[in-house]
């Protein structure tokens, strides 16, 4: 207890002290310096354990507080600061608190800054310790700010300030300040809020100083601005001080502030802190989604407002980690489509209103799409459908399907954000389509079809809601339940059925058709053997012409395999069979289809009435041939038909020619038959096809009845019957307009007629009408003649069908009626002699020649055979194919030896034929000759025996056959060139046709000898003619046989075998030149298709490259494609293994499939796909040797061999590894550039390809990871050479130079730093001196000539800059800067000197100065060291000739001074300077100004730091008298003055610096001189003080001395406004003397004899002036005068002014027009009215003055001159009104004087009564009334 006493005494005893000591302290000084001692230790005291001396320090504060009211005591600040930060003890803190903040005013500013330091450090630990108090230091720091000037950005002190304000140390204090300057941003004085968007009530609390109600009011003692203070806030974290990182959020909330200043620093600081500014970091994004959406909860912060949200969604959008914050994004959607209906307190007051909403929630819908996009499949799986429903809401909630317009004003704005709505929706539901389309009830599917149907917003709408279900259509990519699939055909049909106008629901009205969107579901989301999704195809077409194109191309997609596939790829790896990918293609069931198109009471019912209307005709074509192509694909075997754009095509070519087709479609048939219910389906498409026949028109009419007649002529017998009871119905298409419609009708009642179940009462009726038409064909006229040859048709169809079905004896009761036909058909081809007639004969004995119902024995002599022959052969002659096959089909009817003659005439007329220069005749001889040959046996009458009965035999016609041959085989030989060519395609057909058989079979080498001979021939024709047998040859022959063809043929090539003709070798020449256009070396097919086989070393592959080759145009043709179809020419797969032994043809065969040839390509293509399995392994197994032969042929002779070349390695290299071809890329980048310059522009073009395909692959692995980054950086070292080589870039050959732009451009764009930057130094530089290379030639000789086209070179050289500005090789400059670091840009320094310094062109120069300004803006930290170097580059290029390159130039001074030192600055100063006053060029003087300016505007705070050195020269020349000089010093002036007393800061300098050129020779530069005295004195205002004075007199006086010179009068107006603001007349006479006496001016006062004072030599200066003889510069001068005038107190110059205004109006009055002059206010004055109301006025002036100065009795003399003065008011009648009213108030004003001198009284009022008496005009007879009611009284 003892010792406690004795240290609580101890203490107390302490304390006492240091109370006694202040207590007895008697003055502030004295109590000022013990508080610097003694205050710190003594509130430590505070934390005693005793109370007793914690109450005693307190009493003593009481007391310490009275005593330090005066605000000149200073306390002990920074200590207290210091103890504060190193204590504890709370109360300590708070007494601390309390002096800091009451010691903190008082201290100097210097001082103040010096505790920021101190301040900020361990400020994070503070806030941890006390809130409150934390809270105080912060509200001091911001204090602080508003006294801190922060050093320019960039500069050194900027970097070290982080470390001077300890923030290098202690980042965590840093990341403290940062985010609570990032807060009082968002803070606003809103007293009544607790909480604030993004503010909790503890954050709030802590920036009021916690409720101190005068925090933020900056009337109160210690209250803040609050919008300054965030302004200085928003510099500071702009500052080194802080990172990028740590400036982040502060800056996004100041760039979101509806206040400019602070958005416009935000901004500024945004964009360089979000390059450096990860958002993946979960920190971050923690923190923008809390102040996004605020904490929540009674205490939490509001959301943010819109326009920041707006901001943070934006870089939102940015991140891939802010997609997995599940809960947050759900409510952002949420909250911003229905903000203020939570019924939150704050939703209401943040919800974002008018424009700001229709911002935010349309980069509410980006994020969404971000989200959909970027998002993982677990998150979007939970956030997608939350979303959408919101989504769905908001639409609905505007008004759905019917929009509600709510006439707010923002119509325009809500159906935008409703487009982009449905867009998100689509998004959305594209990437979670589980969960939001394929659910059972295709919910929100079928929302959108509805959305579709019904909205009737806007265009915008409609499209929007088809891109949402164009985006959900990639949900349907994999296989549908059966469920699922039935829900969408009901959805999908339901759509098909509406119409626009319908009414539906809640009387909801269709306003827009779904057709079209349907029927993509249906195409792309269904497997083609769905039956619906084919029915929706059909009723796509059903509008036919009216309806939508696309609609209709749509439709006939879905019912294409071919294109179905093409819209609904497989997937890669989907090649097996039973793949889902795979089974979607399968073709739908026959039978069902049938049934869905056909079925009972649908729309297309086939019980019908003959004359009912069919329904959706347009459709019912597409629909029978659908069916129809479906059933032959079922029955061929799978794979028999290619899947291909020629789908179609091939299936009528192999039931037209393909024997083994037929067969299995027969087959097949008859299978179908056999069950009940295929049986049912096969009958009902043949009845649907009739009904199509009968009720269509024209082209649907025709395709039904060739799916009907396939039908029939392969079908059995036994399904044709169903429709054998309406054969009535073909009466009319048989008699139709419509040839095709006839002859396939007419062959069709041939088949049914013929059937046995028939009905013969039909049958017979129309035989009847058919016969009586036909008989009276010589009465036919006009459409007559169509059913004459209708009739014809039908009954030899008939007849010949009839013949066929039956034997012998069945046919013996109609010979008559056949013969009866027979005759008449050779009548009408005897006779008629219309070609529609001729038709009909022709094709009718062809028929009944089958039929063997016409033959050489059944002929009368009347129609002998030859007559028939001769007459046959005559028209077959007018190219008439029919006729040709008639000779043919007759000639098979001769074979009895009595009818060999008649045979080989027929023969004979067929071989005529050749001079027919038609193929297609030809090929028609050839089938005929064929038939006369081989009779039934031939091939070439397979689809001739269309119905259900055995081939009728023929006796062996082996002879014939031999001597056709052999007549052939020998015209092979000929030199006729029509026969020659007519003899190979004979040869041709009998190969093909003929070739099964034993006899031709023996002849094949004979064949192949003959078509040897034609390789060589010039005719391209026989040429693929040849091909083509040759390799029919090949097929149809044993192995023995193959081999002797092919040493056969080698020999002939090779020339090693004489006895073989036509040998060819490498060098023959197939064509005439210019034959084919494929180029210089008559180079064609079959010369490249033997090299490679040479190549190869098999010859045997010759045959079977011939045969891949053969695809040539002729083959495409009907004809040819019909009989020789491709699919039977491909070879075995034998080949590869000659392939697998000869690797070397791979690079020869590679390099021809891009031949530029179309028929080299194609037939190269060929024979590549079928030889090459596996191209890739294949390419890559052998990709050196083709890659070696593409660059050894690449500049080879022949052109189309350089052409392939290029497109082949273009294709090589892509899709390859870099690492592949890495060896070669130099090499193929040399070669392409030079074939670049190629003297063909195709080869030309091609290698441009081939350097854009380079170019794509680098520019992809320039984007791509590291190991691709790696192989681009190897192939940059290659590629930028030669881009920027004479090659490239400086190409004379334009298409070259342009790629290699656009290349590089491509480059840059694409690179990394780490890749390009090592080329940037060299890049920036060569782009530079490019800029005018390419520029248009033309350009630099317009603008010599700019007059001539009606404009300014000036504006010529505008519109280059402007270009130059917006070029992209600028850009690509400005990439390439952003990649310097600072080894570069030292590299850079030399190239860059260059380019300026060296280049030509404006272009070039201009683009120079544009890189130095980026340089100095964006790049300022690594060009800082070399900004010294530049600026005087720059310094130099300024006086360039060309105006814009000077100014261009000039405003790179003015950025490059931003980072320059002080001296050079000063250096540029002084330059300007010289330039402007030692050079007599204007140019100079303006470039001087360019360069000033530039500075002020872009250096500004530099130009501050020195306006002493630069302001007074400014203040010089924008008084310049060269306008341009003029105006833009004086926008340097406006830029950098705050206002006009800134003079005075610079009075002395500016007076200085005019005194220097007052006396200059020239005279512009003395009269600026003269003009800134001038202003100078203006500038000091209506006082002025004595130093002033002496400064400004010296050079005023010199001003205003010399001779008048135009503009003098400012000065004379100047020197009288110094006389009024000093008025140093009237207040002190002896100034002037002094000013006289100290002044240091040169110019000495004039003095007279008795010495003169100032105040003398200024009224003799005024007297001078007023003197002059200038007229214009007297006007002035006289107001002047008079103004001086007025100043003075005393009369003494009375006489002076009488003795100069006297005789001036004396003259005046005397001739007055000798005073006229031309004034510049105004024109010529007449009778110097100007002059006379300056005298009047200045006379008025001094009589008021002498009013108030003369106290006594005037003068004598003063009394004569007055009354001399008072004479020249008076008798002007000859002056204007205006003026003598001025003159009457000049009386008036003497008035007063009147009273001291009774001569001047009566001398006024005479003049004033003579003036009256004369004067007329009522407004000067009042003005002399007032003047005489002013005389006082006698």
């Amino acid at each position: 207890m003892a010792a406690t006493d004795t240290a609580e005494a101890k203490e107390l005893s302490l304390v006492g002290k240091v109370e006694l000591r202040i207590a007895l302290t008697d003055s502030d000084a004295k109590l000022e310096s013990l508080l610097h001692t003694y205050l710190p230790p003594l509130l430590l005291k505070l934390a005693s354990d005793h109370i007793a001396v914690r109450n005693k320090v307190i009493s003593i504060c009481q007391h310490v507080n009275t005593r330090i009211k005066p605000p000149q005591i200073k306390l002990p600040v920074a200590a207290l600061l210091k103890q504060y930060k190193e204590n504890t003890n709370a109360l300590v803190r708070h007494f601390d608190l309390l002096y800091i903040q009451q010691g903190l005013e008082r201290l100097a500013l210097s001082d103040r800054l010096d505790l920021l330091p101190t301040l900020v450090n361990g400020i994070h630990q503070n806030y941890e310790e006390s809130g409150r108090h934390t809270s105080s230091l912060f509200n001091m720091l911001l204090k602080l700010l508003h006294s801190l000037t922060l050093p320019p950005r960039g500069s050194v002190d900027d970097a070290n300030l982080r470390q001077q304000l300890g923030f290098g140390h202690t980042v965590e204090d840093a990341r403290f300040v940062a985010a609570w300057l990032g807060k009082l941003i968002l803070f606003n004085s809103n007293l009544s809020a607790k909480r604030l968007p993004g503010l909790d009530v503890e954050d709030c609390s802590f920036l009021r100083l916690y409720d101190k109600k005068d925090t933020w009011q900056p009337g109160v003692s210690g209250g803040m601005n609050l919008v300054e203070t965030k302004v200085v806030a928003v510099k500071f974290l702009a500052s080194g001080a802080f990172t990028d990182t740590e400036r982040f959020l502060p800056a996004l909330f100041a760039s979101s502030d509806a206040n400019s200043r602070l958005s416009d620093l935000g901004d500024d600081m945004l964009k360089r802190a979000i390059p450096a500014v990860s958002l993946e970091d979960n920190d971050t994004l923690n923190h923008m989604f809390r102040v996004y959406l605020g904490t929540r909860g009674t205490d939490g912060s509001v959301p943010a407002p819109a326009p920041l949200q707006t901001k943070l969604l934006g870089l939102l959008c940015r991140s891939k980690r802010a997609t997995s914050y599940r809960k947050e994004n759900i409510q952002i959607v949420k909250e911003g489509l229905t903000a203020g209906s939570l019924g939150d307190a704050f939703s209401s007051s943040t919800a974002a209103k008018g424009l700001e909403a229709s911002k935010l929630r349309t980069q509410i819908f980006a994020y969404t799409n971000w989200l959909a996009r970027v998002s993982d499949p677990a998150d979007i799986t939970v956030v997608a459908p939350n979303i959408v429903s919101q989504l769905r809401e908001y639409i609905e909630s505007q008004g759905w399907p019917t929009y509600h317009d709510r006439d707010n004003g923002q119509g325009n704005h809500e159906s935008n954000l409703r487009s982009l709505g449905y867009e998100s929706i689509g998004v959305l539901a594209r990437a979670c389509p589980a969960c939001l389309i394929l659910d059972d009830d295709l919910d929100l599917l079928r929302w959108l079809f509805d959305s579709l149907s019904f909205d009737a917003v806007g265009r915008n709408v409609s499209l929007s809601i088809e891109h949402a279900l164009s985006s959900v259509l990639g949900a349907f990519g994999e296989p549908l339940s059966p469920e699922l699939e039935g829900s969408i055909e009901g959805l999908l049909l339901h759509n098909m059925q509406r119409q626009i106008g319908d009414v539906e629901g809640a009387n909801t009205k269709v306003v827009r058709s779904t057709r079209f969107t349907a029927v993509r579901f249906a195409n792309r989301c269904l497997p083609f053997k769905n039956i619906t999704a084919r029915w929706i195809n059909v009723l796509a077409m059903a509008g036919g012409t009216d309806e939508r194109r696309e609609l209709l191309e749509e439709g006939k997609k879905g019912l294409d395999p071919y294109w179905y596939r093409m819209l609904n790829p497989a997937k890669s790896g989907a090649a097996e069979v039973n793949h889902p990918d795979i089974s979607k293609y399968d073709l739908p069931p026959f039978t069902d289809l049938v049934g869905q198109f056909f079925g009972k009471d649908l729309v297309w019912n086939i019980v019908r009435s003959q004359d009912d209307p069919l329904p959706m005709a347009e459709a019912y074509a597409p629909a029978i041939m659908f069916c129809h192509n479906i059933l032959i694909c079922e029955a061929l075997s799978p794979g028999a038909v290619a899947i291909n754009a020629e789908w179609n095509q091939q299936l009528e070519t192999l039931i037209a020619n393909d024997e083994r087709s037929r067969e299995r479609i027969q087959e097949y048939l008859l299978a179908l038959v056999a069950e009940s219910a295929t049986r049912s389906a096969l009958e009902t498409l043949l009845a649907a096809a009739l009904n199509g026949v009968v009720a269509l028109e024209s082209k649907g009419a025709t395709s039904c009845g060739h799916c009907l007649l396939t039908l029939c002529s392969l079908g059995p017998d036994s399904s044709v019957g169903s429709i054998v009871r309406n054969i009535f119905f073909l009466h009319g298409p048989i008699l139709s307009n419509n040839k095709s419609l006839r002859e396939t009708s007419s062959r069709l009642f041939g088949i049914l007629g013929s059937h046995e179940r028939c009905p013969q009462a039909q049958l017979q009726k129309m035989m009847d009408d058919f016969n009586l038409k036909a008989e009276a064909w010589q009465e036919a006229v006009g459409s007559d003649y169509f059913q004459v040859h209708g009739s014809i048709l039908a009954l030899v169809y008939y007849w010949s069908r009839r013949a066929l079905r039956a034997d012998g004896s069945a046919m013996r009761g109609d010979e008559a009626q056949v013969r009866a036909a027979v005759n008449l058909v050779l009548e009408v081809l005897s006779s008629a002699h219309d070609n529609t007639l001729l038709d009909a004969a022709t094709t009718s004995v062809f028929e009944l020649s089958l039929s063997q119902s016409l033959s050489p024995e059944s002929l009368t002599p009347s129609h002998n055979p030859s007559a028939l022959m001769k007459r046959l052969s005559d028209i077959a002659e007018k190219r008439n194919e029919n006729a040709v096959r008639a000779l043919g089909s007759f000639a098979m009817q001769c074979g009895g030896d009595s009818e060999v003659a008649v045979l080989r005439q027929i023969v004979a007329a067929l071989f005529k034929l050749h001079e027919v220069r038609e193929p297609a005749i030809q090929f028609a001889v050839g089938e005929a000759l064929s038939v006369a040959a081989a009779g039934w046996q031939s091939k070439a009458l397979v689809a001739a025996l269309d119905i259900g009965v055995t081939r009728p035999s023929s006796s062996s016609r082996d002879i014939s056959l031999s001597w056709i041959l052999d007549e052939i085989l020998e015209d092979c030989g000929t030199t006729k060139p029509a026969l020659r060519q007519a003899s190979v395609i004979w040869l041709l057909c009998l190969v093909q046709f003929c070739g099964h058989l034993s006899s031709m079979r023996e002849r094949l080498r004979d064949c192949q000898v003959a078509f040897k001979g034609f390789l060589a021939d010039r005719e391209s024709l026989n040429q693929e003619t040849a091909s083509r047998g040759l390799s029919l040859v090949y097929e149809k022959g044993d192995r023995e046989l193959k081999d002797d063809l092919v040493r056969d043929l080698v020999g002939s090539f090779t020339g090693s075998s004489a006895n073989m003709s036509g040998r060819v070798s490498g060098e023959t020449q197939l064509f005439e030149p210019g034959a084919l256009p494929t180029g210089d070396g008559s180079i064609t097919t079959y010369k490249d298709i033997m090299s490679l086989a040479a190549e190869v070393g098999n010859p045997s592959l010759v045959y079977k490259f011939m045969s891949l080759a053969a695809n040539n145009s002729i083959w495409t043709s009907r004809a040819a494609l019909g009989r020789f179809g491709l699919s039977s020419i491909f070879s075995d797969s034998s080949v590869d293994g000659y392939l697998a032994q000869n690797p070397k043809l791979y690079p020869a065969l590679f390099r021809y499939r891009f031949d530029p040839n179309t028929n080299v390509r194609n037939s190269m293509n060929d024979i590549w796909n079928a030889l090459v399995r596996e191209p890739t392994v294949t390419i890559d197994q052998h990709f050196d040797s083709i890659m070696g032969d593409l660059l050894k042929n690449i500049l080879g002779k022949e052109w189309r061999t350089r052409q392939a070349c290029c497109a082949a390695i273009a294709d090589l290299v892509q899709s390859r590894p870099a690492a592949k071809y890495e060896k070669y890329i130099g090499e193929i980048w040399t070669l392409t550039f030079k074939v670049c310059d190629d003297i063909k522009e195709s080869v030309r073009s091609a290698a441009m390809a081939l350097a854009r395909v380079l170019v794509g692959i680098l520019t992809r692995g320039l984007e791509a990871g590291d190991s691709s980054s790696r192989n681009a950086g190897v192939m940059l070292k290659n590629i930028l050479p030669f881009l920027l080589s004479p090659s490239g870039l400086e190409s004379p050959a334009q298409d070259v130079q342009a790629f290699s732009l656009s290349a590089l451009l491509q480059i840059i764009k694409k690179s990394n730093k780490d890749i390009l930057r090592p080329f940037v130094p060299d890049l920036v530089g060569r782009l530079i001196l490019l800029l005018s290379s390419l520029e248009p030639e033309g350009i630099e000789y317009i603008r010599l000539r700019a007059e001539q086209y009606g404009v300014t070179g000036q504006q010529i050289d505008d519109a280059r800059l402007s270009g130059v500005r917006g070029s992209p090789m600028l850009e690509a400059i400005e990439r390439c800067l952003d990649f310097l670091d600072e080894a570069s840009m030292q590299e850079l320094r030399r190239p860059l000197e260059n380019a300026i310094t060296s280049g030509l062109g404006l272009p070039s120069r201009v683009g120079g100065s544009r890189v130095l300004v980026s340089l100095s803006t964006r790049h300022n930290f690594i060009f800082r060291p070399h900004a010294n170097y530049f600026l005087r580059i720059a310094r130099k290029q300024v006086l360039d000739r060309n105006e814009t390159i000077s100014a261009s130039y000039s405003a790179a001074c003015g950025y490059l001074a931003r980072l320059a030192s002080d001296d050079e600055i000063l250096k540029l100063t002084e330059h300007c300077r010289r330039l402007y006053f030692d050079s007599d060029d204007d140019r100079h003087r303006v470039v001087a100004g360019d360069i000033i300016l530039a500075i002020a505007k872009y250096a500004t705070d530099r130009f501050n730091a020195l306006a002493a050195e630069i302001l007074p020269f400014v203040f010089f020349a924008k008084h310049d008298l060269h306008e341009r000089t003029e105006k833009l010093f004086q926008e340097t002036w406006n830029e950098t003055v705050g206002g006009s007393r800134t003079v005075l800061l610079y009075m002395q300098e500016i007076i200085q610096l005019a005194m220097q050129y007052l006396g200059s020779p020239r005279w512009s530069l003395k009269h600026t001189a003269a003009f800134a005295v001038a202003e100078a004195t203006n500038a000091t205002g209506d006082e002025i003080s004595d130093s002033f004075a002496q400064i400004i007199w010296p050079g005023l006086q010199k001003a205003v001395d010399g001779k008048t010179w135009e503009g003098k009068e400012r000065v004379l107006e100047a020197f009288v406004r110094f006389a009024r603001a000093e008025n140093t007349v009237t207040k002190n006479e002896q100034t002037w003397a002094q000013i006289q006496v100290s002044s240091e001016s040169p110019i000495k006062c004039e003095t007279d004899a008795a010495g003169c004072t100032d105040s003398g030599l200024s009224k003799k200066i005024m007297l001078r002036e007023s003197k002059r003889n200038n007229q214009a510069y007297r006007l002035h001068a006289l107001g002047c005068l008079a103004t001086y005038v007025e100043l003075r107190d005393s009369i003494d110059l009375a006489t002076e002014v009488y003795n100069i205004t006297a005789p001036i109006i004396e003259n005046s009055l005397a001739k007055p027009d000798e005073m006229d002059l031309d004034s510049q206010l105004g024109g010529p004055a007449s009778k110097t009215m100007k002059v006379h109301d300056a005298i009047y006025d200045a006379e008025k002036s001094l009589f008021q003055k002498l009013a108030r100065a003369i106290r006594q009795s005037p003068s004598e003399i003063l009394v004569t001159v007055l009354i001399e003065y008072l004479e020249t008011l008076f008798g002007n009648g000859d002056q204007v009104e205006q003026t003598r009213i001025k003159a009457a108030e000049a009386a008036a004003a003497f008035a007063p004087l009147s009273g001291m001198s009774e001569r001047w009284r009566a001398a006024l009022i005479d003049g004033i009564s003579s003036a009256k008496t004369q004067e007329r005009s009522v407004p000067v007879q009042e003005s002399l009334q007032r003047a005489r009611r002013a005389i006082p009284d006698a």
